[in-house]
């Protein structure tokens, strides 16, 4: 269409020109040159008009042929909507078919609780008339009606709470004072007798447990360094030798060795030992060492009831802690000797506030008698004189052994009061044989519970700590192993006061930073 109007345009647009020119040459021409130039005109028109006719049908040919493919591609567009919309609706069917059996399904579970429901109101009626039933059978029996019953069971439960209660508030008081810090540390030092010479080596050491032999070399340092640090630092002997996990501290002065002793186990626990290290927790232990000598000097005179001492003889008083005569502890021994001072100067109508001060220091000298010339005696009377006692006080010092006469019955009672505190059964030390076969035996015990990897000894019998296995024994199960232990030991030994059981349950991830 768009060929045939273009060729018409051109011949519209064409035919004036060319008649134009026509007639201008006509005009110059003759007549023949006009009828020539007419007749190929026409022949041109029909030319062009067979030319559009031919451009018209390739026209209509494409618009056809378009036509057809567009109809063809709706026509399949169609048929794939319409298979799709079969699909969503054989889909949306199954759906309801399935939600018609789930609601059939619910409305039958619905009938089934319904069923079960009436017979559990049923069932719970009837229990609660029996339950009525034996109520009213049991008030006949026991003459008591259910208040009155109840009353009698909450008063006996009452009771018997508070019982337990006491006695649980009792175990835990003493638990936890056994358990204190200051009981913790206490360590008993080996007697060191100065008369006897096979006594001074058994009573001039301390054993130091370690966790393993590898700690032997850490302690004792390259070259030596270490242990030279130490034994500088606390004027105390290192023995290392072939003892399995142990550390033996040797020196005459109780209290150095205590020192080191703290400062070593202070050591192991940080497990960090260098000579700088060294100094800082030697300086600790020192601090520590001295703090406990001051509470344990308060303690006593607390516990006596003897009150105005200097600060200084109280500070000796906690010294004589560290000191032992014949295996007695001298601190203990000085309160006992001042309770029975006590007792005596009561039964006799003395001053008992002055007989229990004259003996709890009568043995006062004890206390520097290592670092000073002369006996015990004569240094505990120079001390009190000193720090201004009274002369009855300073004459039971110097009469407790009869080196001067008594001048007062307060000095006799407290000669008297030192016999009976040194003679009395288990007042005495007992041997080194029956000592080490104590431990060992406690070790024994804990060793043989399944689980155990080791056992330690320590506190010279008093307390056992115990290494278990983590994989084995879990957290739960330690406090019942603690329990069994403590039970086999009561059952087994024989030992005075009390032994401590710590369970100790210790995992460890070690990794190294390359």
């Amino acid at each position: 269409m768009i060929v045939i109007i273009a060729i018409i345009a051109t011949l519209v647009i064409v035919a004036p020109i060319t008649w134009i020119i026509c007639s201008k040459s006509i005009k110059k021409s003759n007549d023949e040159k006009i009828g020539n130039a007419n007749e190929r005109a026409r022949k041109i028109i029909d030319d062009a008009l067979k030319a559009a006719e031919a451009s018209k049908k390739e026209a209509l040919l494409e618009v056809k042929e378009e036509s057809l493919k567009s109809k063809n591609e709706l026509e399949k567009e169609t048929k794939e909507r319409r298979a799709e919309l079969q699909k969503y609706e054989r889909r949306v069917q199954s759906k309801e078919e399935s939600l018609d059996k789930k609601l059939e399904a619910v409305e039958k579970r619905d009938l089934s609780i319904t069923k079960k429901e009436e017979e559990l109101s049923k069932a719970k009626q009837k229990v609660d008339e029996l339950e009525q039933k034996r109520q009213q059978e049991l008030e006949k029996i026991s003459g008591l009606t259910s208040e009155q019953a109840k009353e009698y069971l909450l008063k006996t439960v009452e009771d018997e709470v508070k019982h337990d209660t006491a006695v649980m508030i009792k175990t835990y008081e003493s638990r936890a004072k056994e358990e204190a810090e200051k009981k913790a540390k206490e360590c008993i030092v080996s007697a060191i007798q100065r008369c006897s010479v096979d006594h001074v080596a058994e009573s001039t050491i301390s054993v130091v447990q370690l966790p393993s032999d590898e700690m032997k070399g850490r302690i004792i340092g390259r070259e030596g360094r270490n242990i030279r640090t130490l034994e500088t630092l606390t004027g105390v002997e290192l023995i290392i030798d072939d003892t399995p996990e142990a550390v033996v501290l040797s020196g005459f002065d109780p209290i150095r060795r205590e020192v080191a002793r703290v400062a070593l186990e202070k050591l192991i626990l940080d497990g960090r030992i260098h000579p700088a290290r060294i100094e800082e927790m030697v300086e600790k232990a020192q601090k520590e060492v001295e703090v406990l000598i001051k509470e344990e000097g308060e303690n006593a005179t607390l516990e006596v009831g003897v009150h105005g001492l200097h600060p200084e003889l109280v500070r000796m008083l906690g010294r004589m802690r560290f000191r032992t005569s014949y295996g007695q502890n001298v601190l203990k021994h000085s309160i006992e000797v001042a309770q029975l001072s006590g007792l005596l100067a009561e039964e006799v109508g003395c001053d008992v506030k002055t007989a229990k001060r004259a003996g709890l220091l009568h043995d006062i000298g004890k206390s520097i008698d290592r670092e000073m010339e002369g006996t015990h005696v004569q240094i505990g009377a120079d001390l009190c004189r000193k720090y201004k006692e009274s002369p009855v006080i300073i004459n039971a010092v110097e009469a407790h052994h009869g080196d001067v006469e008594p001048e007062s019955l307060i000095a006799c009672l407290v000669q008297a009061a030192d016999t009976i505190s040194a003679a009395r059964p288990g007042a005495r030390r007992e041997t080194l044989e029956t000592y080490t076969n104590r431990l060992k035996q406690l070790e024994d015990i804990t060793n043989s519970f399944k689980g155990v990897e080791k056992s330690f000894a320590i506190q010279a019998g008093r307390e056992v700590r115990v290494m278990v296995v983590p994989e084995y024994v879990s957290d739960s199960d330690m406090v019942l192993l603690a329990r069994d232990i403590s039970k086999q030991i009561e059952d087994q030994m024989e030992y005075p006061g009390q032994i401590k059981v710590s369970v100790i349950r210790e995992s460890r991830a070690v990794d190294y930073a390359k």
